[in-house]
């Protein structure tokens, strides 16, 4: 295993795992001292009954909202994360409690930044990567999907809809203090929704193992996310109520989310984020088309590290029986069929073209591809050339 000659890894949030874990989510905030936190929810979860499944675990507790904020996007925005911040300051709250996906952890992200600092517009902050703590804002992440992983990261990407760009803001402050996995939240996710969540998580854990950046820690959380992942996400996927595979879903996505927060991603994420802003693809079937391409595409020069994930990606048999030579190779076909099984049971892509992407949309790709920061810490080096042939592939 790789070992840097430096490296920071940062996993600070308390993980409260499992059956009823939103019931104690009452106790550990008045601990961070919180008392009035504001929720935050999209519309769905709120017409679904999720969020008063979170109402009531406050309410035995009690422990009730200063507001309930449930008019969030399917893309976070710089708009809504200042509208958000008045709403908290007119009802006093001293706390955020996120359920729902990435945008919704996003702008909680976005909002505890915001609060923290004393600001009134999170513009004020691009780029300002080594903020300090601020204001303590006690912030609880209840995902609702298994594979973003925004509850264990460091990162919110927030979209400026009059620049129509997305934005990364990067601090460590912007972990959440308790991570929520509980399966009442993550029951409604739909066939097509859990597959590609599931392969996004398994994207994050592969470029995590294996990009520039990698290091020990975060390298044993890749090899158990890939694990669970593995044994998990077709029962998931094929048994909605399969509460064992749910959470162990939700785990894997945790920790791979750990991972490429302390690690980075690579090639896949840097073409994926592209097509995904260029043509609307969605992020997780963006990235099921284009992983087993770019790990081809990096094989030569991640040889040992696809080699050590063949054990992780099938079993001890597949690994013992198979060439040293030929491990990385093995490990790119275990995936390839193991994307096609999913898509034996959820309606999900494997080609752009699919999708609605068009030849000519590729220079564009390209071109953004090039400047995104993933694509620095990838273990192969790509110029626009080397993208468009990947894209090619991918049609």
């Amino acid at each position: 295993m790789f070992v840097p000659s430096y490296f920071e890894f940062v996993n600070s949030a308390k993980l409260l795992c499992g059956d009823y874990a939103m019931e104690n989510i009452p106790s550990e905030m008045r601990l961070l001292g919180s008392s009035r936190p504001i929720i935050l929810s999209d519309a769905t979860l709120e017409k679904i009954g999720s969020v008063r499944i979170l109402t009531d675990a406050l309410s035995k507790g009690g422990m009730k909202a200063s507001a309930i904020y449930t008019d969030i996007p399917l893309d976070s925005s710089i708009e809504k994360v200042n509208e958000i911040s008045r709403v908290y300051r007119e009802n006093n709250a001293d706390g955020i409690i996120a359920l729902g996906g990435g945008s919704v952890i996003d702008t909680a992200k976005g909002l505890r930044m915001l609060i923290s600092q004393g600001g009134k517009n999170i513009l004020s902050y691009v780029g300002s990567e080594m903020l300090g703590r601020g204001q303590s804002v006690p912030f609880a992440a209840i995902p609702t999907t298994s594979g973003t992983g925004s509850e264990a990261t460091s990162v919110a990407v927030i979209k400026d809809g009059e620049r129509k760009v997305k934005l990364e803001f990067i601090s460590s402050f912007l972990l959440p203090d308790i991570a929520v996995l509980d399966v009442r939240a993550l029951e409604s996710m739909p066939a097509r929704i859990t597959a590609l969540t599931g392969l996004d998580a398994l994207t994050h854990a592969i470029e995590a193992y294996s990009c520039l950046q990698k290091n020990p820690i975060s390298q044993c959380y890749a090899l158990t996310a890939i694990k669970l992942i593995m044994e998990n996400l077709e029962n998931a996927v094929r048994k909605p109520k399969d509460k064992d595979a749910r959470i162990a879903m939700a785990i894997a996505s945790y920790i791979a989310g750990a991972s490429f927060s302390n690690s980075m991603v690579g090639i896949v994420h840097a073409i994926g984020h592209s097509v995904g802003g260029v043509c609307s693809v969605a992020h997780g079937e963006a990235m099921t088309i284009l992983l087993p391409i770019c790990m081809r595409y990096n094989k030569d020069y991640a040889d040992s590290d696809y080699s050590d994930l063949l054990l992780y990606l099938s079993n001890a048999d597949v690994y013992a029986s198979t060439r040293n030579e030929d491990r990385a190779e093995k490990a790119i076909d275990v995936v390839v069929s193991f994307i096609e099984r999913i898509k034996a049971r959820a309606p999900i892509a494997t080609k752009l073209s699919e999708r609605g992407v068009k030849r000519s949309d590729f220079e564009e790709i390209a071109k953004r591809a090039l400047n995104d920061g993933a694509l620095i810490v990838n273990p192969r080096n790509a110029d626009k050339d080397d993208i468009l042939k990947i894209l090619e592939e991918a049609f």
